[in-house]
């Protein structure tokens, strides 16, 4: 199969974020070679079905061929697609999101080739950045893209359909107090201060609950105070994790925080806010008549920078993402390029979805 062949191709060349130009000249090879007109904007190959036409539903396929750095504990050489005893796919991105970004592939050559089967158009979009959640991926490149209906997002879901995912909000806090020898009586100490702040982060509870996504979750992640032992110290830096359900926005969950808290804070971003779509949508339903489920996702992906409904969806397990000797099935693929062809052929999307 040429996706397992171009996969291979992708493990076998490095593609940490913001270092993707090997791999984005890989796919935009690839798709010349399958007599297609690729585009590039820097690390983004991206292409439009060749039947295109302006007043047509769009639907978005996409997913990333950046990766992580390789974790300690790999017992294969991370960048050498390796087949297991199993049969597994074994090298760093064969999983996240390596073989979901070969489904959405395959299924958008065979729906090009075969106009026939949607009333609507494709475009295909093989990203950068995502596992940063940079600016230089999908973010840069919608404004080139035009009105969509109807995204999905290559991700390894295990065929299973994310219909919605929390999103994340990063904290950066400070408890200013009083430095001081801590010989003698003297100064306010920014630990001590500290404490209750810490313990209504590990302890509130947001009204809303998610029936997909379930409660806003805040973790404590990082804190830094004090300079050395007998200096009492006078700031106490700290970060929270904030994932939020689609019942909040960043903003608002910031807005909740920062009432409730008399401290220092600032969010370093909004941007990446919770999705969901509509189980009635026209996908959801194609796809629970197909046996697929339905479920809220709590890892972030691209979906969180889409303006528009979306779907996370892909073979494998996201338990096997950014962890040693991480791994895809090629049957998992295989598998994979079906269901994603039958969930999109004859699929009715109608701009007042949205």
């Amino acid at each position: 199969m040429k996706v397992i062949y171009l996969l291979k191709k992708l493990i076998s060349t490095p593609s940490l974020s913001r270092e993707e130009h090997n791999t984005a000249q890989i796919l935009f090879d690839f798709f010349v070679e399958e007599g297609l007109h690729p585009n590039r904007q820097n690390n983004n190959i991206w292409l439009r079905s060749d039947d295109f036409q302006p007043g047509r539903p769009t639907i978005l396929l996409n997913s990333h061929h950046d990766t992580v750095k390789p974790s300690k504990g790999w017992t294969f050489p991370p960048f050498e697609p390796t087949i297991g005893e199993d049969g597994r796919l074994i090298g760093l991105g064969s999983n996240d999101a390596g073989g979901p970004l070969m489904c959405l592939i395959a299924a958008f050559l065979y729906l090009n080739k075969h106009p026939e089967k949607r009333a609507y158009n494709l475009i295909l979009a093989t990203t950068a950045e995502e596992e940063i959640s940079g600016k230089n991926g999908i973010a840069a490149l919608l404004p080139e893209l035009g009105k969509i209906e109807l995204g999905m997002v290559g991700e390894p879901t295990q065929m299973q359909m994310a219909i919605a995912e929390k999103g994340l909000m990063v904290i950066d806090g400070c408890v200013h107090g009083r430095s001081g020898h801590a010989a003698r009586d003297e100064g306010e100490n920014a630990i001590y201060k500290a404490l209750p702040v810490i313990e209504w982060f590990r302890t509130f509870q947001f009204e809303k609950v998610s029936d997909f996504l379930g409660p806003v979750k805040m973790s404590l992640t990082q804190i830094q105070a004090g300079s050395q032992h007998n200096v009492v110290p006078d700031r106490c830096e700290f970060v929270v994790d904030v994932r939020t359900n689609e019942l909040y926005s960043n903003e608002a969950a910031f807005e909740i925080i920062r009432q409730h808290v008399d401290c220092e804070l600032k969010a370093r971003s909004f941007r990446l806010n919770s999705s969901r779509l509509d189980p009635d949508h026209p996908i959801v339903q194609k796809g629970k008549a197909l046996g697929l489920s339905a479920y809220g996702s709590p890892t972030l992906s691209d979906q969180a920078l889409m303006p528009f409904p979306t779907l996370k969806i892909g073979p494998g397990d996201s338990a096997r993402s950014h962890t040693p000797d991480e791994y895809i099935f090629p049957v998992e693929i295989e598998a994979g390029i079906e269901v994603m062809i039958d969930l999109l052929k004859d699929l009715r999307v109608d701009a007042d979805l949205r």
